[in-house]
C-alpha cells in the first residue's frame, strides 16, 4: 500500500514537473514573437558596434523579426554592460561586450554585475589583433630594438592608451611587465585622441586595434613592430608577433561576444548560438568583418564561458602585478 502511494506521489510529481514546463519549451519554440534589442555598451562604430550592425541584420532575417542596436556607451562600458544584467532574461535584450568585460572587475568596486554569473554566454564572436605602433623617427626596427631604445632614453619611452580598462591599457602593462622597459603609460579618450600626439613623436609607442591604425601603418605615418597576439595578424601578415620576438607567451588582445542576461532559458540560448554562428559564416559578414580588422571567432556558449574565464585569469594577474588601484 505504502509503495503504490509512492509511486502515485512520484508520477503526479513528475506530471506535474513536465506541465510546468511545457510553457517555457513552447516559448522557446516561437521565440521570438517580436523584436530583439542588442544592447552595445561602446559607441558607434568600434568592433562590438560593427558586429552587432553586421550580425543584427542576419539575425532579423533569419528569425523574422526586427533587431535593434542600442548603444549605451559610458563608465568604461559599464553602463550598458548593467543595463544588460539587469534586463529580462527572455531573450529580447541580449548585448555584445568587448575585451573590458574580463577585465573592469579588477579596476572598479561596486559594478554591480558578474562577468560570471550575471550573465549567459552565447557566442564568442571575434578577436582583434593589437598592433605596437611606433613614432617612425624611432631608430628602432623591431620590438628588441624599440624595448632597448626605451632603456636608453627612459625620458621619452611615453606609450599612449586609451584609458582606464581598456585593451590597449592592459596590453601595455603586460608590455611593460614582461619587457622591463622604463615606460610611461598615458592615458588618452581612445584612438582618435590618442594618434595626433603619436604622429607627432610626442608619445614613442601606441598599442592600438589593428582596425583603428592600419590606415596609418599603411601611410607609413607609423612603423608597425609588433602584433599583440600569439599568431600573426591576417591583415599584417609580415608583422612578426611580440611572443616571436622574445616574449614568449605574450597574447593580448580585445575580444568579446554576445551575452544575455542570466536565467535565460536555454533552448533560447542554443536557438540564438545557432542562429549567429551561422551568420558568421555568411560570405558577405566576413568580408566586412575582416576588413575593419576583426578576426571572426564562433562556437559553443560553453566555449566562449572558458575565454571568460581564461581572460578574467590573465587580466586580474595583470591588474594584480601593474599594482593598479581599485576604483
Amino acid at each position: 500500500m505504502q509503495f503504490t502511494t509512492l509511486l502515485k506521489t512520484l508520477t503526479t510529481a513528475t506530471a506535474l514537473a513536465t506541465l510546468s514546463a511545457v510553457p517555457m519549451l513552447a516559448s522557446a519554440q516561437a521565440y521570438p514573437t517580436r523584436p530583439i534589442k542588442i544592447i552595445v555598451p561602446a559607441p558607434p562604430g568600434g568592433a562590438i558596434d560593427i558586429i552587432a550592425r553586421v550580425v543584427g541584420d542576419k539575425l532579423g532575417a533569419s528569425l523574422g523579426q526586427a533587431v535593434i542596436v542600442d548603444n549605451r556607451p559610458g563608465a568604461s562600458n559599464n553602463l550598458g554592460t548593467d543595463v544588460l544584467a539587469k534586463s529580462p532574461a527572455d531573450g529580447y535584450t541580449i548585448g555584445i561586450v568587448g575585451g573590458s568585460h574580463n577585465i573592469n572587475k579588477f579596476l572598479f568596486k561596486n559594478l554591480g554585475w558578474d562577468p560570471e554569473k550575471s550573465f549567459e554566454p552565447i557566442v564568442y564572436t571575434h578577436e582583434v589583433p593589437l598592433v605596437f605602433a611606433m613614432y617612425p623617427q624611432i631608430p628602432a626596427k623591431n620590438l628588441p630594438e624599440f624595448i632597448a631604445w626605451t632603456k636608453a632614453h627612459p625620458n621619452d619611452a611615453k606609450v599612449a592608451t586609451s584609458g582606464r580598462g581598456s585593451a590597449q591599457e592592459m596590453a601595455a602593462e603586460m608590455f611593460r611587465i614582461a619587457s622591463g622597459a622604463p615606460m610611461l603609460l598615458v592615458p588618452y579618450k581612445g584612438s582618435a585622441a590618442a594618434h595626433p600626439d603619436l604622429l607627432a613623436g610626442r608619445t614613442a609607442l601606441y598599442i592600438d586595434t589593428i582596425s583603428a591604425i592600419q590606415s596609418q601603418v599603411k601611410a607609413g605615418n607609423v612603423r608597425a613592430i609588433a602584433v599583440s597576439t600569439r599568431k600573426r595578424a591576417a591583415q599584417l601578415p609580415d608583422v612578426p608577433t611580440a611572443d616571436e620576438q622574445g616574449l614568449k607567451g605574450f597574447d593580448a588582445n580585445t575580444n568579446g561576444g554576445f551575452l544575455a542576461p542570466a536565467g535565460t532559458p536555454p533552448a533560447i540560448i542554443a536557438k540564438l548560438n545557432a542562429e549567429i554562428n551561422a551568420a558568421l559564416k555568411l560570405p558577405d559578414v566576413r568580408t566586412k568583418l575582416e576588413a575593419a580588422g576583426i578576426e571572426i571567432q564562433g562556437g559553443t556558449p560553453q566555449e566562449y564561458a572558458a575565454v571568460i574565464k581564461s581572460d578574467l585569469a590573465k587580466w586580474g594577474k595583470v591588474v594584480k602585478e601593474a599594482g593598479i588601484p581599485l576604483e
